[in-house]
């Protein structure tokens, strides 16, 4: 459905967080690489409460979070500190990281606060071992530049990552402690956002200035967008957790018309006169049903319980977004609350429910014709706790658009996390001294797209590949390779294209180290190998090879003419009959059977050279 934005009043804001490549974590001297789960030393369990505020408030988000009573295991490491377990206050502020920081704040111009001051944020999803998250607020008042105008940045905070989450068991969430602490830059604009092409320029703008430093992790799961979103009859609306970059302005688009056909819903129960009215136990309704889900239920002891929507008939089914409905979003809080999901009348007969029984629970409830009726089957008392859940949500249905935070999905849509947090979630942090940021001496760094224009005109590389290498995440080993002295087209062509052609090939390159391609490149110049051996040469130093064993036991040591000459000459007499046949003409099909017999030792130009001088001397 196409929508004019600018009648709707979208207004809309980022939140980009990007995890930082430093050595250490934020609040303490643990590596920050990720682990392999199977590397876990020891785990132990935490139970998670909110807290009051200083002014006695307990957050309405958190609140939420602890309805639903949960056991959070956390899978620590060797390399795991009792910071990082909480047995142990954590360590002063990651100098490097703040340095970085500050590296972009300087490109969006923005203003240094005078101290650091270290914030809990109260987070008791589990994905962190305090109950909270530390953030600090490095800079404000910037401005990110785009096609449709100017996008202010309020504010660039630091703050330490959450832990990795690695699924979920009876008992609840279980999570990795390697991430846990990882330096975090969090930077969020102001609501100036009006299209969600916009929203999708602004964040690729803002990533590229943070990949600019050179000093960002890179891949899956190390950066995430937050958006908020809103129409003019709507609400503010935060969706967590957005993965791909891509996906931004889909996901602007889909929450726009989701607000919309919310207010839709809304207008018309209004007209009808709908309400929410009473809760029922329906279990008798059931007791011979052919559904599995709520046969399961009650043959466990559980109930079914009902709230009957009256005024609803027809809307509850109404599409909202792609394949989601206004019942959807009534199961999210059902499924929030601990319960399977919620089945209503818009949908059934269906999923084993019969039309008798449609039209007993109806009864049952003294719906009408008009009215709809949602149903939960579950243990006792989460059956009872969702459809309070279910009912709460279709009250706010007769408002139009609650605002609430929201979870990414990865089709685009998003689904129901949590109301939104309020002040009461915020409270200074006594455990970690404030950071003076005037002794901080940073300097804007280069953006990557003049970056990309100082390769093609300095070093000689083609727009295309120029722009490669500079957006790649190997980047940082083409600069380092470059000022070593080292041809830059052969670097960026092996970084670029050899590694990329290796992976397609099956060839673990990601286990290839910045200092390995290093001195890969070392071997070339010294002409211990020639260019046409890096890939033999890569391929089995991501094996676990070191360039130079690797080198001599494929034997890519450089060949020296005599031994070019050598192999031609063999193949000139092989092929005398093509020779003779094709004369200078042979020179395409002899060079790649060279090439061939030299396996990666020789250079290319001087295969060629030797070869035509050869080659000339049979045809004259």
């Amino acid at each position: 459905m196409e929508h004019d934005y600018e009648e709707l009043g979208l207004k809309a804001g980022l939140e980009i967080h990007q995890q930082l490549d430093t050595e250490t974590k934020l609040f303490c001297d643990c590596p920050t690489t990720v682990r392999d789960e199977e590397e876990s030393t020891h785990a132990f369990r935490r139970y998670l409460h909110p807290t009051r505020s200083e002014l006695g408030e307990v957050d309405e988000a958190a609140l939420e979070e602890s309805r639903v009573d949960r056991k959070f295991t956390y899978k620590a490491y060797g390399t795991t500190c009792l910071v990082e377990e909480d047995e142990e206050p954590p360590r002063p502020m990651n100098r490097d990281a703040v340095s970085v920081a500050l590296e972009a704040a300087e490109t969006f111009g923005m203003g240094r606060v005078d101290h650091a001051h270290v914030m809990r944020k109260i987070v008791i999803d589990g994905s962190n071992t305090t109950g909270f998250q530390r953030t600090a607020l490095l800079a404000h008042d910037g401005v990110v530049e785009t096609s449709e105008g100017d996008v202010r940045i309020d504010a660039l905070a630091l703050e330490e990552e959450s832990a990795r989450r690695l699924g979920e068991t009876d008992e609840g969430p279980v999570f990795s402690l390697d991430r846990l602490g990882v330096p975090l830059v969090e930077i969020g604009t102001a609501p100036d956002i009006r299209t969600p092409e916009q929203a999708q320029e602004t964040a690729e703008r803002i990533g590229m200035v943070l990949r600019s430093t050179g000093k960002v992790k890179r891949g899956l799961g190390t950066v995430r967008q937050d958006l908020n979103v809103s129409i003019e009859e709507g609400a503010r609306i935060e969706m967590k957790g957005v993965q791909d970059l891509s996906a931004i302005g889909e996901m602007v688009e889909n929450e726009a018309r989701r607000q919309y056909e919310l207010v839709e819903i809304a207008d018309e129960l209004n007209e009808r006169g709908a309400s929410v009215c009473g809760t029922y136990d329906v279990t008798e309704v059931f007791e011979e049903t052919g559904s599995g889900v709520i046969d399961g239920a009650v043959s466990d002891g559980g109930s079914v319980v009902a709230v009957v929507l009256e005024g609803f008939d027809g809307l509850v089914g109404r599409e909202i977004q792609p394949d989601r409905r206004l019942g959807t979003e009534l199961s999210d809080r059902a499924k929030k609350r601990g319960a399977g999901g919620v089945f209503h009348t818009d949908e059934l007969p269906a999923y084993g429910v019969s039309e008798d029984e449609v039209e007993a629970l109806r009864d049952a409830v003294d719906a009408g014709s008009g009215d709809a009726v949602a149903i939960v089957a579950d243990e006792d008392a989460t059956a009872w706790n969702a459809v309070e859940a279910v009912a709460e949500r279709a009250e706010q249905a007769l408002e139009g658009v609650p605002e609430e935070t929201r979870d990414a999905n990865e089709d685009g849509t998003s689904s129901y996390l949590r109301p939104l947090p309020g002040a009461a979630r915020m409270y200074p942090e006594t455990d970690v001294y404030p950071v003076a940021l005037d002794g901080f001496e940073v300097s804007p760094p280069e953006l990557l797209d003049e970056r990309a224009e100082r390769y093609a005109e300095k070093h000689g590389l083609d727009e295309d590949l120029a722009e490669r290498v500079a957006y790649g995440a190997r980047m940082p080993v083409y600069e380092k390779a470059v000022e070593s002295g080292y041809e830059p087209s052969l670097v960026a062509s092996t970084v670029e294209e050899t590694l990329v052609d290796l992976r397609r090939d099956g060839v673990p390159v990601e286990e290839i180290e910045d200092e390995e391609l290093l001195e890969t490149f070392a071997l070339v110049d010294e002409d211990e190998v020639a260019k046409e051996g890096v890939p033999e040469l890569l391929r089995g130093v991501a094996e676990g090879g070191e360039p130079d064993d690797v080198a001599d036991e494929l034997g890519l040591d450089s060949a020296a003419r005599e031994e070019v000459e050598e192999v031609v000459d063999g193949i000139l007499d092989e092929r005398a009959d093509y020779v003779e046949n094709e004369g200078m003409g042979a020179m395409g099909g002899l060079m790649g059977a060279v090439m061939e017999e030299m396996r990666g030792k020789a250079d290319g130009e001087l295969v060629s050279d030797v070869l035509r001088e050869k080659l000339q001397e049979r045809v004259s």
